[in-house]
């Protein structure tokens, strides 16, 4: 499969500067949301770049260190649950990718964005269902958003470490539904979200 598909389509055409958006950390019941945009030259590929989701962690974090040295940019976008509570996930996603984009040198000519939401009113989007999967830079974008929202639920763990955050970093494990059923809530966890503990 050609990971370079998308971004070809647009290089071809003169469009030099293509960032890949995504983002980490809808689906947990705790923490913020991360977004990432990357910046790649030309042609530029760092192989094993995927869907973060299918990679072990030691490999992500190592990809990430490579991500970093090779992009021609990267901006991150975090989005903390006291907003998630306030005005939703899906607009709080939203948030962190214009933050990433904000956070992003230079300024890309067009977007490819995981997911079929996103709009922008200043750049060209192109939405791609599983596009962490299909286009490096997007593949990219999702590994450096998961990396980060990792390491500060690792943090997070060294705060309140009853609920096991290292280990689940916030999702709805029975480990942390079983923590919430013990201690309750802790600062982090997402108020808005309905959280069936049986």
């Amino acid at each position: 499969m050609d990971l370079l598909e998308y971004e070809r389509k647009y290089w071809s055409q003169g469009v030099r500067l293509v960032a890949g958006i995504d983002e980490a950390g809808r689906g947990p019941l705790a923490g913020p949301v991360v977004a990432a945009a990357v910046i790649f030259g030309e042609g530029e590929i760092v192989p094993g770049v995927t869907d973060s989701k299918k990679i072990p962690e030691k490999r992500r974090e190592r990809l990430f260190g490579e991500i970093s040295m090779r992009a021609i940019g990267i901006g991150i976008g975090i989005v903390d649950h006291a907003v998630i509570d306030r005005i939703n996930i899906l607009q709080a996603s939203s948030l962190a990718m214009n933050k990433a984009l904000t956070a992003l040198t230079p300024v890309p000519h067009q977007l490819l964005v995981d997911g079929n939401f996103f709009r922008h009113e200043l750049f060209p989007v192109e939405n791609i269902i599983k596009g962490d999967a299909l286009s490096h830079s997007i593949g990219a974008a999702s590994i450096v958003a998961k990396v980060t929202r990792d390491r500060m639920m690792y943090k997070f763990d060294t705060l309140y470490p009853e609920y096991g955050f290292a280990k689940h970093k916030g999702y709805g494990t029975p480990q942390h539904m079983e923590a919430i059923r013990r201690y309750g809530y802790c600062p982090i966890h997402r108020r808005s979200f309905h959280i069936e503990l049986g």
